[in-house]
Formats: structure tokens, sequence, C-alpha cells
């Protein structure tokens, strides 16, 4: 980073000290008994952004419940969460939203949405050793092996089903490299005006200064689930990888599964009904984080939760599915406490509301802060596609010149329609 950024970034955050430190005690209470009770855990930051509304970049639980709309759960320990009407960008309650927490592999949202676009699909490439080589102890794998040839489309699966790391290695070579792909990384999450990330590795594997958000890693799944292909690899709950071709003999396949239990309802996790994705992680130091989208009549969610504390077993799906039970059933009975902002290309005057465009654009990278306390310590440790309906509820955001319009229907996959109902 840059001194003039340092710079910026240190007297933003200066001048919202005073307008924090007038906010309701309530508040800081709230984030407090949030926190797990294990006492090595950190308090959020007192100042984080204000991208998509000043609620937002407060620390604990922001909801405006109307007349007859039901309460949040209490049993949700997430450091930092956030739920989200995926058609109309209202956030409808969050925690801490943008608490900078390590992401694990939520973080592979932001890559395949970076990169999917550049490497068409049915192109093949054979795998060197250097391209697998190096990868974090206790990398997630798809079982990639040197001088093996595979299609992009086999290397996306193992991207979004096994979250494997060495999928997303070479996907990087193929890309320029790993210091190209995460530079692009970095470049995409400002345009998507996902303040809070910082992009050390392509992967989302523990390193130093690696942070993201719970409102950043919605922003990414908003954004790449507008892309068919996204849409279609993040759904599919289990597909074929081709295994390692001998001489003489015919290449044989394997089968791998989305480690996304609320869609396979493995590990004794009840699959979640309307479930499409996106993306679940788990590190030492980011603990378990998870993305999810869901529809239920008629109406499509965005929920993300970062490192619960709950020993529940599956806390992070857990916790998830009772969050996107509260968005159905509180739609239209909150008052919005911000919203998912444009992306930096799409925004106009007229897209957004005061409190947007206050915190967006210019003013929301001034209002971001460095790294918070919490990130800082947290440091120093580590650890085909799916069948498609024709045309159900649903979200497709296009950027029609200096417009941002919301078409509200994707195609939903047939594995959603079977599960049952919880």
């Amino acid at each position: 980073m840059s001194a003039l950024k340092k710079t910026a970034l240190t007297v933003a955050a200066a001048a919202l000290l005073p307008a924090l430190a007038t906010a309701p005690a309530t508040a800081a209470t709230k984030a407090e008994k949030q926190v797990s009770k294990d006492n090595k855990a950190p308090n959020p930051p007192s100042v984080m952004s204000t991208v998509g509304g000043t609620l937002l970049g407060k620390p604990g639980t922001q909801v405006n419940l109307m007349p007859g709309a039901p309460v949040l759960p209490k049993d949700v320990s997430g450091r930092s969460w956030i739920v989200a009407d995926a058609e109309s960008s209202d956030v409808l309650a969050a925690h801490n939203a943008h608490w900078r927490l390590p992401p694990a592999s939520t973080l592979k949202m932001l890559f395949a949405d970076t990169v999917l676009p550049k490497l068409p699909k049915d192109r093949q490439h054979t795998v060197e050793r250097s391209e697998i080589a190096g990868l974090g102890v206790g990398s997630s794998l798809v079982g990639i092996k040197e001088k093996q040839t595979y299609t992009v489309h086999d290397l996306w699966l193992g991207v979004f089903l096994r979250s494997g790391n060495d999928a997303v290695h070479v996907l990087s070579e193929m890309n320029g490299g790993v210091k190209e792909t995460v530079k692009q990384m970095q470049e995409h999450a400002e345009e998507l005006q996902a303040l809070d990330t910082e992009v050390v590795t392509p992967d989302g594997y523990d390193e130093k200064g690696q942070v993201s958000s719970a409102y950043d890693l919605t922003l990414f799944a908003r954004s790449g689930l507008q892309k068919k292909d996204f849409r279609e690899y993040c759904s599919t709950a289990r597909a074929k990888f081709p295994g390692e071709l001998k001489p003489g003999k015919k290449r044989e396949t394997f089968e791998i599964q989305n480690t996304n239990r609320l869609l396979t309802g493995e590990s004794g996790v009840t699959p979640y009904q309307g479930i499409a994705g996106v993306k679940n992680g788990n590190t030492t130091l980011a603990g378990s984080t998870f993305t999810g989208v869901a529809e239920r009549n008629g109406k499509v969610l965005l929920v993300t939760v970062m490192n619960p504390s709950s020993k529940e077993n599956h806390a992070v799906y857990n916790e998830t599915a009772r969050l996107l039970d509260w968005g159905f059933a509180a739609a239209g009975k909150v008052k919005p406490v911000g919203e998912l902002v444009a992306p930096e290309s799409a925004r106009t005057d007229t897209s957004s509301g005061p409190d947007q465009r206050a915190a967006s654009g210019d003013e929301g990278k001034k209002n971001r802060p460095g790294p918070d306390k919490a990130s800082a310590t947290a440091q120093g440790g580590s650890g085909g596609a799916g069948v498609a309906l024709s045309v159900t509820a649903g979200v497709l955001v296009l950027l029609a010149g200096a417009a941002f319009l919301v078409n509200r229907r994707w195609p939903l996959p047939d594995l959603v329609r079977r599960l049952p109902r919880r």
C-alpha cells in the first residue's frame, strides 16, 4: 500500500472518530454481547467503513423491525453477518458488516468472478509441476496431477465443488500468473466497491494482511451470480473429475462433491430448500465462513456468516439457515439498514439514496479504515454444470450504459426444487 493511501486512510479514520463516539452506547453493548464467551475473542473495531450506509459502519447488530416483523434468531454467533435482498439490494439486517476478517475460501468467489470471463471453458491445459507447487499446508485439493491435461471446465468444477487450491493455482497461471491474478482480483474488488478487501492469495488461504468482510463477500456473490457459468458451477452438487491418464488405458474419472453442505445435505446438515450456492470456507485464522443464496416464494436472499463461535456442529450452515428463514419471514416487515452498492462503473447520482452516495465512490474510499486490531491479532497461524429450469425468480444485474438495472429472473438448478423444505 502506498504512503499516500495510508495517509488518506488514517486521516479518514480520525475524522470518523468524533461521529462514532456519539453513537448510542447500546450499539457497542450489543456487539460485546454477541462476541464469544472466549476471552481471547476480539471485539469489533469502533471505526468501520460506511459503504452502503452509515448504520453498516456501526458495531453490533443493526435491524429496524416494523410491526409484525419476526425477531432475529438468538442463536447466531458469527462475528460478522449480513442478510440482503438480492433483488432490491436492501440490507435487511447486519452484524458488524464491515469487520475486516480473514475470508478463507469464500474469497474464491472474487477469484471466479474475476477470472471466469477470461478463459474459454473448452480450452485444454497440461499441468506443470511448478503450477501446483508451494500450496499452503492443509490446502483443500481436487487432486490435479502434473503432466495431465484438463479443460478449463474441469478446473472450475475443482474450484467450486472441492474448493481446490490446486485448481485455483493452475487457473491463475493460465491467467498470467498468481501475482497478476491477485492484482486483477484487487482491482475488481475496488470496482465492486468492496473496499474492506485486501487480496494476498487467489485461493483465500491464510496469509498476513488478507482480509474481507461479510459485506464485501456478499458483493462478490451478487456480482458472480450475474454470470451463467458461475451460477451453474456453484449450484452443482456432484460431478465427474478426470483421473490420471495411464499409457494404454482409458482415462478414468472420479466423483467430486460440493463442500457446501446446505446444498448437498451431507454430514447431518439438512439441505436448505431453494439453496443455489454460493461458497463456503474454513481455515485456522478465518474459522468457518459461508455465503449462501436461496429463493423462496419469489424472494431471493443473500446471507453471509463469518466465524461463528458456537460449539454447535456445522454452526456456519445452521446459522445461515436461521438467518435465511428470518429474512424470508421478515420480507416487507423491516426497514432496510443499508444497501449493497452498485459497482463503481455503474454508479450514478440518481441510483442510490443519500446515505449510499455519501458512503460510496470516493467518499467510501476515504472512509475505508486500515486493518483493524482484530484482523491484525488474528494473523500468525494457518492451518457438468447444474441442470437449470427455464426461468424462475432470481436476480441478474445488468450494466447498460451508466444505468444499474436489476432483472429479477435467473435460472435455478433442478436440485433445489427437489429438496425437502426445512
